[in-house]
């Protein structure tokens, strides 16, 4: 069994970290399988396990990633919405990572459950990835762009699937340091 202190230490020490920060190695297949076995042990109300991964992971399919992303920057970004910095960012962001994980949330609306529900099982299974990730010693953030999430033709969505962003990985540069703070918890609970 794993000690309180070990959870609460990977929940603690879990970050954002973004593609920029990553280094080169890749990533074994077994590790991307252990995160997206681990997100799918998320709670979901009445079973309905309301995901699909798209895995991008090889360099060729995270190429493909990134000229979709371009080719939305382009079609969206005119004049004073464009940025030359931005394009970069865009397009270098799933050759960057290690892999690319693009998330489809699947409704069911037989079910009666809200859609709220089936985006909240979604999203304890992208904290499982967050959570593994990070004890595999990856970096890895989650993004939501609407160059991506408007997309459905490129990703086959059926008409009760939605993208609701990527979930980028990798290994990180040496010697990168992260901290962060939350308030304390007697600001924000009220014992009754």
């Amino acid at each position: 069994m794993m000690s309180l202190d070990a959870i609460s230490h990977l929940i603690r020490n879990r970050r954002s970290i973004y593609t920029e920060m990553y280094d080169e190695k890749p990533i074994p297949t077994e590790i991307i399988e252990t995160i997206l076995e681990n997100a799918t042990w998320a709670p979901t109300h009445k079973k309905t396990e309301p995901w699909r991964f798209l895995v991008y992971h090889s360099e060729e399919a995270r190429k493909s990633l990134s000229e979709l992303l371009l080719k939305n920057y382009l079609a969206v970004s005119v004049g004073e919405d464009y940025s030359l910095v931005k394009e970069k960012k865009v397009k270098s962001r799933p050759l960057q990572a290690g892999v690319a994980i693009v998330l489809i949330l699947q409704k069911h609306p037989e079910s009666g459950l809200p859609e709220w529900e089936e985006i909240a099982a979604l999203a304890c299974g992208v904290q499982n990835m967050y959570l593994t990730a990070t004890a595999a010693g990856l970096g890895s953030y989650w993004s939501t762009p609407n160059l991506i999430t408007d997309e459905r033709a490129f990703f086959n969505l059926e008409e009760n699937e939605s993208c609701l962003g990527v979930f980028y990985a990798g290994y990180m540069k040496a010697d990168l340091e992260f901290g962060s703070s939350r308030k304390s918890i007697s600001e924000k609970a009220e014992w009754l």
